[in-house]
């Protein structure tokens, strides 16, 4: 529910920004390559030994102008994330909705501007899979796991929906409106949902790092 709340109270913001600075909003586009992984814990304490995984994602934004060469940067990303498993050919594939919300500092640096960024991000998951030889075990996403959705002759990987981090990134936008830029993401939400009502021990959380390209409208 906090969650919910803050995403409703920055999209509430945005919106209202938006409308006193509509004709100065600009808008673009954005691709580039994911290197990520999941860390936490095991039930017993051990950390997760996995591999970073190489993921793509591909979305949209917007540039909504607060105060000279300080910005508001919303946008809608698809980006599919997750990780390798440390010995074997195993690999778990996670598929995102993603929306961030960046506060974007954009001085002049030359003949293009310098991207200095951070902020919230909301991730909604909806696809995955396990794949190890000729093995796959689809990714469903719940928050509480009953005994009556768990199958022996149809295994599930079970993720909670819901991620929930921060982004960082650096770039640069030269004057014919391309851009490139690095950045990274922390998650701060356990993935490892409830099992019939009862707080995981073991932790799953994604993190990563990323390079895009951009082009701004």
């Amino acid at each position: 529910m906090k969650t919910k709340a803050l995403l409703i109270a920055l999209s509430t913001t945005v919106f209202a920004l938006g409308a006193k600075a509509q004709d100065k909003t600009t808008f673009g586009v954005r691709a580039g390559v994911n290197f990520t992984n999941l860390n936490g814990k095991e039930s017993n304490g051990d950390k997760l030994d996995n591999k970073l995984k190489a993921g793509f994602n591909v979305g949209v934004n917007a540039e909504i102008p607060l105060v000279p060469d300080f910005y508001v940067q919303p946008g809608l990303l698809f980006s599919t994330k997750g990780s390798k498993d440390k010995q074997g050919d195993g690999k778990l594939n996670l598929s995102y909705l993603e929306v961030p919300i960046n506060l974007l500092y954009k001085p002049t640096l030359g003949a293009g501007k310098m991207l200095l960024g951070f902020g919230p991000y909301v991730g909604f998951g909806i696809g995955g899979k396990y794949k190890s030889g000729d093995e796959k075990i689809d990714v469903k996403f719940k928050n509480d796991v009953k005994p009556s959705d768990v199958s022996l002759t149809d295994p599930k990987i079970f993720l909670k929906s819901l991620d929930f981090g921060g982004n960082l990134l650096v770039g640069y936008e030269m004057s014919n409106n391309f851009s490139f830029q690095l950045n990274a993401q922390l998650g701060m939400t356990n993935l490892n949902p409830k099992s019939n009502g009862v707080k995981p021990k073991d932790k799953a959380k994604n993190t990563g790092f990323g390079i895009s390209v951009g082009y701004r409208f």
